[in-house]
């Protein structure tokens, strides 16, 4: 008996049921989740392949990986793509706590985020009450190469915002530093690593200016049309090295520490195309433990794996004395809550008492990577009629 042929634009077509069908963005989507999972923060250091690692580790052809990364990106669902540096370790740094008057706090947040390529993650945060540092409510991250002076930036940007303190909380040791938002989402409060957490000293590494050229063009993000297998071809040409000379100079900055990952950051705060966000809460946890114990606390904290950073930071009597911190993430305020006590509930088990404690609440944010380069600040400082010395340390 003659079978009627199905047309190609029929419904019934297997074909044409898939052919025109987007590539998935969303994050909940199970390719999707199994390529973020390791994409985020599990490529560590460098890689001459990042792509075919993250197959490697995810068991996913490698054409397939950059498709769905590629529309991730296009649709804001990934914010950017590149290679992170140990910052830390390449100029003085510190997380800054900003206290400016209400009137001219979201102008001050622009200026930050759109005049100062130094400045990183600019956030506005609130307390659940009236708590030691809460009308301290403009947070950002900064970073002033050598031989400038985080305090005479600080100095200028005051002057242009009209912020009427500041305080700095530079980093002594850093104990827990990934972002993994897709692998965070399934964990329970009080999950922790069985090992203690690591120890990362902060110190700052002197580079060459031919080193420096090769870390400025790792750092820099991918747009969508340069991820391919082969990355750092064309970085290498554009400073006029061959692949193995560009790769040779990464893999020894990677041996001195000074190469964090590879990386897809997602938009985790604000919706994206798709009308969902990554996590809506953004909590940046204070502890304060006695003296002596700082080392201890914070080895503890950085073994939950809730934590995407954890540092010893002196915030003094402004803030209640506190000397640890460190940012949870997580789509429900009594989850992130629930991981707080967790910690809180292991730091007594550990014989580590908790002076104070107290949570600052994220809210707007903005994020872009510091820039870290003496050269890019001189130039900086010729843009807005600074003399580069007068801003020596």
């Amino acid at each position: 008996m003659k079978r009627e042929s199905t047309p190609h634009n029929s419904p019934q077509s297997p074909q044409d049921a898939t052919s025109f069908d987007p590539t998935p963005i969303e994050v909940e989507d199970p390719i999707n989740t199994q390529i973020l999972t390791v994409s985020e923060d599990k490529v560590q250091g460098f890689e001459r392949c990042p792509i075919s690692k993250i197959a490697e580790m995810t068991d996913l052809p490698t054409d397939l990986i950059l498709t769905r990364i590629k529309a991730m990106l296009d649709a804001g669902v990934i914010r950017r793509v590149r290679q992170t540096l140990m910052a830390t370790n390449l100029a003085p740094g510190a997380l800054i706590a900003w206290k400016v008057p209400a009137d001219k706090i979201n102008d001050a947040f622009e200026y930050m985020f759109a005049n100062d390529p130094f400045t990183g993650h600019v956030v506005l945060r609130s307390t659940d009450g009236d708590t030691p540092g809460s009308t301290y409510k403009l947070w950002t991250t900064l970073k002033v190469p050598k031989p400038y002076s985080m305090t005479k930036h600080c100095d200028y940007l005051a002057s242009k915002t009209g912020a009427q303190d500041y305080v700095l909380l530079p980093a002594k040791n850093v104990f827990s530093l990934g972002v993994g938002h897709m692998r965070r989402r399934q964990l329970k409060p009080g999950d922790r690593s069985e090992t203690p957490g690591r120890v990362h000293n902060v110190t700052v590494t002197d580079l060459s200016d031919l080193e420096w050229k090769v870390l400025m063009a790792l750092k820099r993000e991918f747009t969508s049309a340069e991820l391919t297998l082969n990355l750092w071809q064309p970085r290498a040409q554009e400073i006029g090295l061959s692949l193995d000379e560009f790769c040779h100079i990464a893999d020894e900055l990677n041996n001195r520490r000074v190469i964090g990952r590879f990386s897809t950051f997602l938009e985790h705060v604000k919706k994206t195309k798709t009308g969902k966000t990554v996590s809506r809460y953004n909590a940046l946890y204070h502890w304060a433990v006695s003296p002596g114990q700082e080392l201890q606390a914070g080895i503890e904290v950085g073994r939950h794996h809730c934590m995407t950073h954890a540092y010893w930071r002196d915030g003094g009597p402004t803030f209640g004395n506190v000397n640890i911190m460190g940012v949870s993430h997580g789509n429900d305020k009594d989850n992130v809550l629930q991981h707080k006590a967790a910690i809180d509930a292991h730091l007594k088990e550990a014989g580590i008492p908790v002076l104070y404690t107290n949570i600052f609440w994220g809210g707007r944010s903005e994020i872009k990577p510091s820039e870290i380069s003496p050269i890019v600040y001189k130039q900086w400082c010729e843009k807005f009629n600074l003399t580069p010395a007068d801003m020596h340390a």
